[in-house]
């Protein structure tokens, strides 16, 4: 599906949409508990991936949607070996946090995903599973999916990478609490995108597993029982809500936004980097609602270690400040659903942007951009597509967006959302 956005004002309420990793997690969470219902949860093309891979390890998911809440029956923290093999589509959250769970299961697991997840990095988590006493292969032999998957894993100590992905160490975690021994992880090198492992033992405590950062890396102990209690409840997605505070700033209005409330998401950064850029911004934590007017903004630079997710957003932004706009640190984010900085690159230096890639590095000179209507391609990646809409809300002309339907991996009603607050959106 391909989607024009013209130039457009918005303006209005509009309400995050649930977080896609705390989704993800709470569902494989509830997997390994008994019975947990998960309330108003992210129902996308990523988290119905997970949701698959809980009832191909023995559990069973069911929406209920009068009250907004997945109700889910765990495998105990054992779970069997599927019937099939474990499709996790596009969703590399799904393929890494499920490659620990099959570590676990006393036969062999396979899993795949599509063209796009098969050429992910898998290989430091195959190596961890390996020195944990399982059985983690690569059919093609490159570290990349298919994968074989085998167990049981008892538990004891790995050495792992920290630069490759933050999921590798919550897969980890989250399948090491129901171990005998327990996991403990050495980090062998800086860990990136550290707030996603903050996430993960958030949820875990929710579930009343205990896990700990360590002096060299982190750990979880043996024989834990994961259990929600009454419940868990999803907050909003600030990854998301980037989208929304970047179009507010930009072509905004006013733009409201509700349901974001503080939590361990590093991408909430994005309303302090929207304010260092000038951008009027207020939030009410305790009520969870941001404000945003649209604002005249001056390049910033960002260091993207923590925040890999921010990347487009903050690209689309620089677009349209005055001077320079540093994002350094990203070379991570290269290993996305797609290279994200030569996407970014590419599309806004089409729409007419001055833009100068390294591996590490991406700068864009807001100063001397006018941006304009092109026909851009999403990269089949939602967070791709996203940022380019908002930059179409003030490009002269109209921007077309090819594969626009990938955003139903974490914000199924973008376009919906964009056009009740008013943006051009045609389909």
């Amino acid at each position: 599906m391909d989607v024009t956005i013209s130039q457009s004002t918005v303006e209005g309420a509009a309400q995050a949409p649930p977080s896609k990793s705390y989704t993800h997690r709470a569902i494989l969470a509830a997997g390994y508990a008994d019975n947990t219902t998960v309330s108003d949860p992210l129902l996308s093309a990523d988290t119905r991936a997970t949701m698959r891979a809980v009832e191909a390890f023995g559990g069973t998911v069911e929406y209920d949607e009068d009250a907004n809440q997945l109700d889910i029956e765990g495998f105990s923290g054992n779970p069997e070996t599927p019937d099939d093999v474990i499709d996790c589509a596009n969703s590399g959250t799904t393929m890494r946090l499920t490659t620990a769970a099959a570590g676990l299961a006393e036969d062999l697991t396979v899993l795949t995903g599509d063209e796009s997840l098969r050429s992910r990095p898998q290989g430091a988590l195959l190596r961890a599973l390996d020195q944990l006493g399982g059985r983690a292969e690569s059919t093609r032999a490159n570290g990349q999916a298919p994968l074989v998957i085998g167990g049981p894993v008892t538990g004891g100590s790995a050495a792992i990478p920290g630069d490759v992905s933050s999921q590798f160490i919550t897969a980890l975690l989250m399948a090491g609490a129901v171990t005998d021994a327990g996991i403990d992880l050495t980090l062998q090198t800086e860990l990136k995108s550290a707030p996603y492992v903050d996430i993960t033992i958030e949820v875990l405590e929710a579930f009343g597993v205990s896990a700990r950062q360590t002096a060299n890396g982190f750990a979880v102990g043996g024989y834990q029982e994961y259990d929600a209690g009454d419940g868990y409840n999803v907050p909003g997605d600030f990854s998301s809500i980037s989208y929304l505070i970047a179009a507010g700033a930009l072509a905004g209005g006013e733009v409201t936004v509700s349901g974001a409330y503080p939590s361990a998401q590093g991408d909430q950064a994005i309303v302090d980097i929207v304010r260092d850029m000038g951008g009027d911004v207020s939030w009410d934590e305790s009520a969870g609602e941001l404000t945003v007017t649209g604002s005249e903004l001056t390049g910033t630079a960002v260091d993207v270690g923590d925040t890999p997710d921010l990347l487009p957003t903050i690209a689309v932004l620089g677009a349209a400040a005055d001077g320079e706009t540093h994002i350094t640190n990203c070379e991570h984010v290269r290993y996305k659903e797609t290279d994200r900085v030569s996407a970014m690159a590419e599309a806004l230096t089409k729409m007419g942007a001055t833009v100068e890639e390294t591996q590490e590095t991406l700068t864009i000179d807001g100063s001397e951009t006018e941006l304009s209507g092109a026909t851009v391609d999403g990269r089949a990646d939602h967070r791709i597509i996203m940022s380019l809409a908002v930059a179409g809300l003030i490009a002269d002309g109209e921007t077309t967006i090819t594969g626009a339907e990938h955003v139903d991996v974490s914000f199924p009603d973008f376009f919906e959302t964009m056009a009740d607050l008013g943006a051009v959106v045609s389909r």
